[in-house]
């Protein structure tokens, strides 16, 4: 099969961590308020069509008994790529043998020259080993060519499919909404509880609300990167073992993606109390006791936090300063990751400081 031979470009890959997680909040903010009826939906099925189509994914999706034509032309994709990996064993090893041979003749025939016997037996064997040897290239070749027709042929029709599917798909979306019967949508809805706002009074109470929305906005923000992720290892998975292509950036990119999602994201953990705690009192307390408790704890919090804070600066400004990159192939830049340490400390000291205003707030409410 034609190798995929794409490679992230470095712009590509920072653009797709700024945009789409916007593009995505601004779909879901636009939705959150409406009730899908869980029918077949546009959106999806040209999603499938992207990512599953040389499946029949998006025909299966919109009950299409049409999708099953493009299982056995992936089949032949398949096998085409199993064709064409040892037809490049087959090239490799009959190249070998020609270069070492040539090589074995190159050698010998000095001694030949001067009359050696033996030199010249070895010589007559190594030549009809490099015939043989010539002709298992081009057989190899011949194979490595059978198999790229096949494949390309296939891979073409399964294109064209494709481009056809393409204009069809809302006039079948409309067909699957019209003719299938409507989902029985359970009245029970899952809810997402959050820690409320601080309902602090005054400019502090401002101050700590901005603060506790700039975390749950950016927290919101960098969990869409998980999505990213998906369609990452799922370009991988088809570019190995469908085209024998397999990338050396997916795995980079996502592990560094998950480490600044980690950092940016910890504030927002906080926010919603889901880091882990030992709790063998804290639950039994009352409203009042539990932001006392709070406060006394904070202190080793803002240490914490302060620390992560001074270091991370340091460690990130080295590395802006180097502009320091990755030693892989990719050469990914690694200064803005580690700007995240810095950034994901301040996020978590700034909401530690709302969680503080509010926690002195609950007590001095309390008492009056």
């Amino acid at each position: 099969m034609p190798s995929i031979g794409f490679v992230l470009p470095h712009w590509m890959y920072w653009s797709a961590l700024l945009v789409f997680p916007l593009i995505a909040w601004v779909m879901v903010a636009k939705t959150r308020n409406s009730r899908d009826d869980g029918q077949a939906n546009l959106f999806l099925a040209y999603l499938f069509w992207l990512f599953a189509g040389f499946l029949g994914m998006h025909r299966f999706y919109l009950k299409s008994a049409w999708g099953f034509v493009f299982l056995p032309l992936f089949v032949v994709v398949i096998y085409g790529g199993d064709l064409y990996r040892d037809g490049r064993e087959l090239l490799s090893k009959a190249r070998q043998d020609v270069e070492s041979l040539g090589r074995v003749i190159e050698r010998t025939r000095p001694a030949a020259e001067r009359g050696s016997l033996d030199a010249q037996k070895r010589i007559e064997r190594s030549e009809t080993q490099l015939a043989k040897a010539k002709e298992d290239y081009a057989a190899a070749n011949a194979a490595i060519d059978r198999a790229n027709l096949v494949m390309r042929g296939t891979a073409g029709l399964v294109l064209v499919l494709l481009l056809i599917d393409a204009l069809l798909i809302p006039g079948l979306v409309r067909r699957a909404r019209q003719t299938e019967p409507p989902p029985v949508i359970s009245a029970v809805e899952p809810v997402l509880v959050e820690d409320p706002p601080p309902e602090i009074p005054g400019a502090v109470g401002s101050v700590a609300r901005g603060i506790d929305a700039t975390v749950r906005v950016m927290g919101e923000l960098v969990a869409y990167w998980s999505v990213l992720a998906v369609v990452a290892y799922y370009f991988e998975v088809i570019a190995r073992y469908v085209f024998n292509s397999p990338t050396n950036w997916v795995h980079e990119s996502t592990f560094l993606m998950f480490g600044m999602q980690y950092m940016i994201a910890g504030a927002y953990a906080y926010r919603g109390e889901s880091h882990v705690r030992v709790d063998m009192l804290y639950s039994q307390l009352s409203p009042r006791g539990k932001a006392i408790c709070d406060i006394v704890g904070s202190v080793f919090f803002f240490i914490f936090a302060g620390t992560m804070l001074w270091t991370g600066w340091i460690f990130a400004a080295d590395a802006v300063g180097a502009g320091e990159v990755s030693f892989t192939e990719w050469a990914i830049q690694y200064w803005p990751v580690k700007l995240m340490i810095p950034i994901g400390a301040a996020l978590l000291l700034l909401q530690g400081l709302a969680r503080l205003a509010k926690d002195v707030h609950t007590v001095v409410a309390a008492r009056s």
